[in-house]
This record gives C-alpha cells, structure tokens and sequence, in this order.
C-alpha cells in the first residue's frame, strides 16, 4: 500500500503541475483539499482523469469525490479495491 501511495502522490504532483511540492511534501493523512495541498474543483476533474487513465476507475456519482479525494489514504484505499488495471 506504501508504493501506491507514493506513486498516487507523484502522479497527483505530475498531472496538477505542483512543481514546489515533492512527494515527500504529502502526508497520507493531509487533506488534498482546503487547507491541506488546496487543491480546487478544477484539480478535482484532473484527478477524476487520472483515475480513468491510471486505473480503470470511472466515478459514477460526482459526490464520491469528496470522501475519495479526502487523502491520501482515503484515495489509495478506493484505488486498491477498485482498480481495473
């Protein structure tokens, strides 16, 4: 789980251009949103991206964003157990 969750956070910093932040920046429990990396709606549609291009994963219902995108840990759960690829 430790190897996904660095490859979630180089991918996040890759695909959202985060070029001041480095994977070791990200706690698995930061909030990626708000106050923890801040990302917005639009970072969230880049990550909804990510999850179809990387993973197979298609989100059905937008509201599960905001529990999934929660953290790290939050997101690396949801990959593991619905991932396609």
């Amino acid at each position: 789980m430790a190897e996904l969750k660095n490859l979630l956070k180089q991918q996040i910093i890759e695909v959202l251009n985060l070029e001041d932040i480095c994977v070791a920046d990200i706690q698995d429990d930061d909030a990626l949103f708000g106050d923890g990396l801040g990302l917005d709606s639009i970072d969230a549609l880049e990550l909804i991206v990510l999850l179809d291009k990387q993973y197979g994963i298609k989100l059905a219902d937008p509201k599960q964003g905001k529990e999934i995108f929660a953290s790290i840990n939050t997101l690396a759960a949801f990959v593991e157990q619905n991932r396609t690829k």
